[in-house]
């Protein structure tokens, strides 16, 4: 499981046409699921996100979390983050999660961050979906459990 996430001032997300997530300051997160990905590894990335120190304190460090900030998270699922570039020109997508295993995976881990109290909207799992952003910094990490 991979998340790349990114610290974003605002974020939303349209399907064909029509707006149906957007939220202000906190994160965007594109989730990407591997074949043989687990619950745990779902349940402990998405702690990890929630506890994520990636928001400047009052002296300008990275030092405060989602939830010092009020924050909201805007999870869309991203199963090119594993495309494998590393032969020819065209990606492989042997191994990513086929979408009957991916997506309880990907609606465990909107769930678990949900449970901690923080907001959380969504994209449509597996949806061609329009994806806007502000990112804040540029601030940008890619986080697995």
């Amino acid at each position: 499981m991979r998340a790349l996430i990114q610290r974003v001032r605002e974020s939303s997300v349209s399907v064909e046409g029509k707006e149906i997530a957007r939220i202000g300051r906190g994160m965007m997160v594109l989730l990407g699921v591997r074949k043989g990905d687990s619950p745990e590894m779902a349940e402990s990335l998405a702690a990890k996100t929630a506890g994520l120190r990636i928001f400047r304190d009052d002296g300008g460090k990275m030092n405060k979390s989602l939830s010092d900030i009020g924050g909201a998270v805007l999870v869309v699922s991203q199963m090119t983050l594993y495309g494998d570039c590393s032969k020819g020109r065209r990606p492989s997508f042997e191994d990513v999660a086929p979408g009957p295993e991916a997506k309880p995976l990907y609606e465990l881990f909107v769930e678990t961050l949900r449970a901690t109290g923080i907001t959380v909207e969504t994209g449509v799992f597996g949806a061609m979906m329009d994806v806007h952003l502000v990112n804040d910094g540029p601030v940008t990490f890619l986080v697995e459990p």
